[in-house]
């Protein structure tokens, strides 16, 4: 859990800028199949739905969308120290405040009030779960026709951390969409943290953004001091607010069941990807990338191989320094723009090599004594990823090195997330563990092929 406070300073706006925020993908929702959609919002606090997503409902009335709001508690908490204003007090206003915030927002099937407490949200889990459950309920679409949108599940706050994980557990449950939408990521976070890079866009209009703006402003409570008296100040500062003046929103997006993404759609989406920008991933720049890199590197038993392989090369920043260590490189990757990119890297070894495959349906031929994996398992489903481990149980030399390193954290569009590959190489490949390296973003393990292996021997298998 993340340490902050309202008061801080925080990230500012021009440096989330700076570092390319309008240049992720839009949100994959057709506008003119909203309509057909159902939209179940849900929030922690009074303004969470405005500051997170009040462009989305903006955009939802305006399509006829069947959209409900459940608001989980009155914000009470959110002055502890008023010498004004009692808890009851404040929760009368903010309620009615949130009510004039609806009735610009306009969701069709209006909002209900679950009267849980501020701050403990954790200990009504099963209560929202339940409330939540009612709401599909009286849903009769299809399954993927449906989206749960929550706070996004690391935003820091434990209302906002619960709500998430709660709506990310039912999504998965019932194959519904899920939209996560950060509130206070904005403050604490920085660029450097590599989840948003994986995030969409929803460009708003004009009168979305008007919508916005007018339903921010009835949540006068937390924009305007109480009084004048010590314990009473503005809760949401100016600096913060500007994250939300942009003309777009930003939501973490996981597409129904029914459209689970895998290799192919990776290939698409990540050339689109590359097009559109040199570094996507701060690769040159980020010193959460740098370090990973350097730990990476320094998790390789051996100094030197003779034929090393790395799947997902992106723009060859890895590769590059894999190469000073490998008499041969082949660096692959699906997005062809990211292969062209990592041959320019690659040029001045002449045992390197970046070639465009998409993994595991197309592999290279020959033997390697180093496979490199990092940051690539989860993109795969879970039977593409199992028939990735095949190719390389067939491909890495009796005692060779298999490396992978994945982000821990959940991935936008695909059902696994590091952890999740790491337990299916382990229980599918049954080598030993050389080394593991984790920490609270990504976890670094090596495997070590056995020596004596005269053909691929997976476990589980018939």
């Amino acid at each position: 859990m993340v340490s902050f406070s309202h008061t801080d300073a925080g990230t500012h706006e021009a440096a989330w800028q700076a570092a390319g925020l309008a240049a992720l993908g839009e949100l994959p929702l057709d506008p003119g199949e909203l309509a057909g959609m159902t939209f179940v919002l849900l929030a922690a606090h009074p303004d969470d739905e405005t500051l997170g997503a009040g462009g989305l409902l903006a955009r939802l009335q305006a399509a006829g969308a069947a959209a409900e709001v459940l608001l989980c508690t009155a914000g009470e908490a959110s002055h502890p120290d008023s010498p004004t204003t009692t808890p009851e007090q404040l929760a009368a206003v903010r309620l009615e405040e949130f009510g004039r915030a609806m009735s610009v927002l306009g969701p069709a099937g209006g909002w209900q009030f679950l009267e849980l407490a501020d701050g403990r949200l954790a200990e009504h889990r099963a209560d929202i779960a339940r409330h939540v459950q009612e709401a599909i309920g009286r849903y009769r679409g299809p399954a993927e026709r449906l989206v749960i949108v929550a706070p996004f599940r690391s935003d820091g706050h434990p209302d906002h951390d619960t709500l998430g994980a709660v709506a990310a557990e039912l999504a998965q449950a019932g194959g519904h969409g899920l939209l996560e939408y950060p509130i206070w990521y904005w403050l604490w976070a920085t660029p450097e943290h590599p989840e948003w890079r994986r995030w969409v866009r929803l460009p708003l209009g004009t009168a979305e953004q008007r919508a916005k703006q007018g339903a921010l402003r009835a949540h006068a409570s937390q924009l305007e001091p109480l009084s004048e008296r010590p314990g009473d100040e503005v809760l949401l500062a100016d600096h913060f607010l500007a994250h939300f003046e942009r003309p777009f929103e930003v939501f973490s997006w996981l597409p129904p069941a029914s459209g689970a993404l895998g290799a192919r759609d990776a290939e698409g989406i990540f050339d689109a990807l590359h097009r559109g920008a040199d570094d996507p991933w701060g690769y040159d720049v980020s010193w959460y990338e740098q370090r990973k890199r350097a730990l990476t590197l320094g998790a390789l038993p051996e100094q030197n191989y003779d034929a090393g392989l790395e799947v997902g090369c992106s723009i060859g920043t890895l590769s590059a320094e894999l190469a000073g260590r490998c008499g041969r490189l082949l660096a692959v990757d699906a997005s062809g723009t990211a292969v062209a990119r990592a041959a320019q890297r690659l040029a001045p070894f002449a045992g390197a090599e970046a070639r465009q495959l998409t993994v595991p349906q197309q592999w290279p031929d020959g033997g390697f004594d180093l496979i490199v994996v990092s940051e690539v398992g989860y993109y795969l489903a879970p039977s593409e990823l199992d028939g990735l481990f095949t190719r390389i149980a067939g491909s890495l030399a009796p005692g060779g090195t298999l490396l992978l390193c994945h982000w821990r954290h959940p991935i936008s569009g695909w059902e696994l997330d590091g952890d999740a590959v790491h337990v299916q190489a382990r229980n599918r490949l049954g080598w030993p563990t050389a080394g593991l390296y984790r920490e609270r973003d990504f976890v670094l393990e090596t495997f070590l092929a056995p020596e004596l292996l005269n053909e691929p021997e997976l476990l589980n298998e018939a």
